[in-house]
């Protein structure tokens, strides 16, 4: 994510089926039914966002067939969910927001369901035993409504855009346009097809497949991630885009739209993410994708989002750092993710730190002359108050998480010298590549690969309400 503060094929009879209300024999039941022993958890186990995500299984695909049209912001959806359960499920939970349902099946057995808040719950024809795969099937419709946080990003979600949407989710906002199992505990893999009005381009994670089909005014487009992602990187972005296509020098696919009025900005966007796709695959090891790319959009968001192969530029033409910085997070935040959002940092500290290599790289300002002017802000500032080891739910998206996470970094890169940093950089990404990640975790590799205790150095730059002293810092 790159902060705030830096705003510079479906057919008509298908999509007719999709837009039913509740029926195909699916019962809508009471949502205030007793707690049932067996029944999965309403949220995922994460304290400070108690309802995201779910407990009782994980999902390894999600297969979405989507059908919009910017002219009513109608979307017609239907869910292909494959999941396995991690205990015995009566019943279990997904998260959407609005949104009528059309029919709910589990392994193809209509099952019933009820609706409380943005939770979906659905109560399969016969219990799960532990340990079984299974699939839900969902069809629903109605009109998206983003997530509007002012503590926040502000507004995020599906966004409806003049021509289209523009897709962006973190935290919370995948919800806004498809059941899911929204929290970055649990990732899967990914299928959309997705059917726009002809003249449009839908754009999500990963590559297409084939080519657009149009028929009956409309065309579909059919994309795959097939590698491991979680919810809030997935994408649906759709409108009118100029598009270039081609390789990085390195050899990596890379596919960059622009909405037309920052046509300008197509060819810059292009060699910049080709140039730091290739730099950051020397330094943080092989790029874990099979594409790179970009998307500036028209919606002004205020905000850029590193959505998984596809970066997400929100109302402007990015300058080299923000692309630095969202490309750096297709290692730090998307290959490895977060299992709780307390450790932001571990996605948001690394790539503003990407930030300041980049920057190295090019000539310019090096890492300690950009650590060093931060470091001269007094100690009544408020960047010190806020412990970025431990984001707060309210504020996830505070300065500090970013640059107090980079200068951790840096205390780490001068206390263990430069040799040792880059290689824990390479190893952190190898050893979790496509997991899940923890603040402990990397306190223990950066121990282990230096050799010295840096229980002191984390504790002064993550967890203190205060500014770290000098020696902490060397």
């Amino acid at each position: 994510m790159g902060p705030k503060r830096r705003a510079a094929a479906m057919t008509g009879a298908l999509l007719t089926v999709f837009a039913c209300s509740p029926s195909n024999g699916a019962t809508a039941l009471p949502s205030d039914q007793p707690p049932i022993a067996d029944a999965g958890a309403s949220g995922i186990g994460d304290r400070d966002f108690p309802l995201d995500g779910n407990g009782g299984y994980d999902v390894s695909h999600y297969g979405l067939r989507l059908g919009y049209t910017p002219r009513t912001k109608q979307l017609n959806g239907a869910a292909t969910i494959q999941a396995k359960a991690t205990q015995r499920l009566s019943r279990f939970n997904l998260d959407l927001s609005g949104f009528e349902i059309g029919g709910v099946s589990v392994d193809g057995q209509e099952a019933t369901f009820s609706r409380s808040g943005d939770e979906l719950t659905v109560i399969p024809a016969k219990p799960l035993g532990k340990g079984a795969r299974f699939v839900v099937k969902i069809t629903y419709s109605g009109k998206p409504q983003p997530v509007k946080d002012a503590s926040n990003l502000g507004t995020y979600g599906w966004i409806p855009t003049s021509d289209g949407a523009f897709v962006a989710c973190e935290p919370n906002g995948a919800k806004t346009w498809f059941p899911a199992n929204d929290h970055p505990a649990d990732k899967a893999r990914f299928d959309f097809e997705i059917t726009v009005p002809r003249g449009l381009t839908a754009l999500a994670n990963g590559e297409m497949v084939g080519k657009p089909e149009t028929s009956a005014g409309r065309t579909t487009f059919t994309w795959r991630e097939r590698h491991p992602m979680v919810t809030y990187l997935a994408t649906a972005t759709l409108g009118r885009f100029e598009m270039r296509q081609g390789r990085t020098p390195g050899g990596i696919a890379n596919l960059v739209a622009v909405d037309p009025s920052f046509g300008t900005a197509l060819d810059g966007v292009y060699t910049t993410t080709a140039a730091v796709t290739d730099y950051w695959s020397e330094v943080f090891g092989p790029y874990p994708f099979s594409s790179t790319g970009g998307v500036v959009d028209n919606f002004s968001a205020g905000y850029a989002l590193e959505n998984q192969t596809k970066p997400m530029y929100g109302g402007f033409d990015p300058d080299e750092s923000i692309i630095a910085h969202e490309l750096a997070h297709q290692w730090f935040g998307d290959s490895l993710s977060i299992e709780r959002w307390r450790d932001l940092w571990l996605n948001e500290g690394f790539a503003t730190y990407a930030e300041w290599l980049w920057s190295e790289h090019k000539g310019k300002a090096t890492a300690q002359q950009t650590f060093d002017s931060y470091y001269e802000r007094p100690a009544t500032d408020p960047i010190w108050a806020y412990p970025p080891g431990v984001a707060q739910p309210k504020d996830l998206f505070n300065e500090s998480v970013y640059t107090r996470g980079a200068m951790a970094l840096h205390a780490v890169r001068k206390a263990i010298g430069d040799p040792a940093f880059f290689k824990l950089l390479k190893d952190w990404n190898a050893e979790h590549r496509y997991g899940h990640v923890t603040t402990e975790q990397f306190v223990a590799m950066a121990e282990k690969a230096s050799g010295e205790r840096l229980g002191r150095l984390f504790d002064a730059w993550l967890f203190q309400p205060r500014k770290p002293v000098t020696v902490e810092t060397q």
